[in-house]
């Protein structure tokens, strides 16, 4: 069968991007065509197409005649995300607090996994699945898109950061806290639960050291305190 190239470049695209994701290609290295072309056994159409939406996207570079260069990400564009995600997330919370139905935050919890540990992989997706899933509570297609954004932003940042420790380390899941939000939020605990939602956003770990919580929507933020992960 014959895949249409609308759907080559979409498939091109994803392809390229988890490789990013998953560290295959580090930070400043360059990626050609060719080298796509030949690894996925396409034509160079959608291999282009797919290059020309992740620069738009910013996580390519063009360089003419060259390839393409995976964009490094800095400490302050994660810290300007992070410092979104904080308005974002929490502010939602705080304006829709009565959109969280009991049976659909219940759903959540019900669909955590039970792990007590897991690889980098894992433990981010089951991380982004979580924030998607509560802010899906508010029924508002543009928080969810926004935030799926930033959190896509924030997988290359994870990369990055641990691309070398994908397959090694063992982090510590945080499942635990996320129930815990989701246990405030089934008592009607609202300040509580918008606490350990900006606590958990703010344990975003960057190399040895953690991002302390430089924004914060409480003036006695503490949320420092809870590594999770070790090597």
């Amino acid at each position: 069968m014959i895949i249409p190239v609308s759907n080559l470049k979409t498939q091109m695209y994803r392809n390229i991007l988890d490789s990013i994701i998953r560290g295959e290609y580090k930070p400043e290295t360059l990626i050609t065509e060719k080298m796509l072309v030949e690894k996925y056994n396409v034509s160079k159409s959608p291999i282009r197409e797919a290059l020309i939406e992740l620069c738009k996207e910013g996580v390519l570079r063009s360089f003419p005649r060259l390839g393409y260069e995976i964009i490094r990400i800095t400490d302050k564009d994660i810290q300007d995300v992070q410092h979104f995600r904080l308005l974002l997330e929490c502010g939602s919370m705080e304006k829709y607090w009565d959109h969280l139905k009991e049976d659909r935050v219940k759903a959540i919890l019900k669909n955590r996994p039970d792990c007590k540990e897991c690889d980098a992989f894992e433990h981010w997706n089951h991380n982004t699945r979580f924030h998607l899933e509560l802010i899906s509570c508010f029924d508002n297609r543009f928080l969810y898109d926004s935030l799926s954004n930033a959190l896509k932003f924030l997988a290359r940042a994870y990369a990055q950061f641990y691309w070398e420790q994908w397959h090694i380390s063992t982090f510590i899941s945080k499942e635990a806290h996320h129930k815990k939000i989701l246990g405030h939020i089934l008592a009607g605990e609202k300040e509580e639960a918008i606490k350990e939602l900006e606590n958990d956003i703010n344990e975003f770990a960057h190399g040895d050291e953690f991002y302390k919580p430089i924004f914060s929507t409480s003036p006695d933020d503490d949320s420092d305190n809870n590594p999770f992960f070790r090597v």
